[in-house]
């Protein structure tokens, strides 16, 4: 599913992965779509199969963190928010139907090892985000901690900027609580969860909720930990496949994107399932 058509509700947002729908004034139905989102540009090719695994996986991390901090999860069927035969066959397996709150236009980003930008920045400047790293660090490094490097919310076909520390210091506890455990857990089933990226929003009183998706394949960068190793990135469970193959194929990131092969779209489809089924059994 390149792009949802729910007929019966109406559409309130076309984001990078996920179209957000009216239920009611209390309610929205959010649908994960295969679109796939690389360098902050929509490629015009699905991953088959995506969508069901953001969602499956976003409900197993929501019902293990749920003590952590809560999530906006309704327990809603999507299938009946809808009201056509059409509409539910869309939404089987790939919806959520959520609480109405306001998001905070901050991608919390969670860095436990160096990785992507993170190592790029490292090498130009010394720091993370602004932060101070010790010298000598190598690609993939375990950092001494895991750092907390917020940037801001951007629209699709707009890139993120980060900002201060300060502008989001309130989220660190809860972001790095959530990261510290789901590290933990994900050891245990031979992962390493080298970042990840958090979003939050917050209901008329001010109260916190884990939103959006959390600790899928577009969100996170996973490692197969029997393959780790310093000095190169790593394989991953993640869309890293499609961004090595964007960076070999001399696009310049800007859009439009190009086309994917079908065995890069197949490999990454296979990476994602894999993730889900070491991750959550599923």
């Amino acid at each position: 599913m390149l792009q949802s058509s729910i007929a019966s509700l109406p559409l309130l947002h076309r984001g990078k992965v996920r179209d957000i729908y009216g239920v009611d004034d209390q309610h929205l139905l959010i649908v994960q779509t295969d679109r796939l989102s690389a360098f902050d540009v929509i490629l015009p090719d699905p991953v088959p199969g995506k969508g069901q695994v953001l969602t499956a996986l976003s409900n197993f991390w929501f019902a293990k963190l749920g003590r952590v901090i809560p999530n906006h999860l309704t327990g809603i069927r999507p299938e009946d928010a809808v009201k056509t035969d059409a509409d539910r066959a869309q939404v089987a397996g790939r919806a959520f139907v959520v609480k109405r709150l306001k998001p905070l236009p901050i991608e919390a980003i969670v860095r436990g090892y160096l990785a992507g930008s993170g190592w790029k920045d490292y090498k130009k400047t010394g720091t993370l985000c602004g932060l101070p790293l010790p010298a000598g660090l190598q690609e993939a490094q375990k950092l001494p901690q895991p750092l907390f490097t917020p940037s801001t919310k951007a629209a699709a076909g707009e890139h993120d900027e980060n900002i201060s520390f300060e502008q989001a210091r309130k989220l660190l506890g809860e972001a790095l609580a959530l990261y510290t455990e789901a590290a933990e857990y994900a050891a245990g089933k031979g992962i390493i969860i080298a970042d990840t990226k958090f979003e939050f929003g917050v209901d008329g009183s001010g109260k916190l909720y884990l939103i959006d998706e959390a600790l899928t394949p577009d969100s996170s960068r996973f490692w197969p930990a029997d393959q780790y190793r310093t000095g190169g990135n790593p394989p991953s469970f993640d869309k890293q496949f499609v961004r090595d193959w964007l960076e070999a194929s001399g696009w310049d990131k800007q859009p439009p994107a190009p086309s994917v092969p079908p065995e890069v779209l197949q490999k990454t489809s296979g990476k994602y399932h894999e993730a889900l089924r070491r991750l959550a059994g599923a």
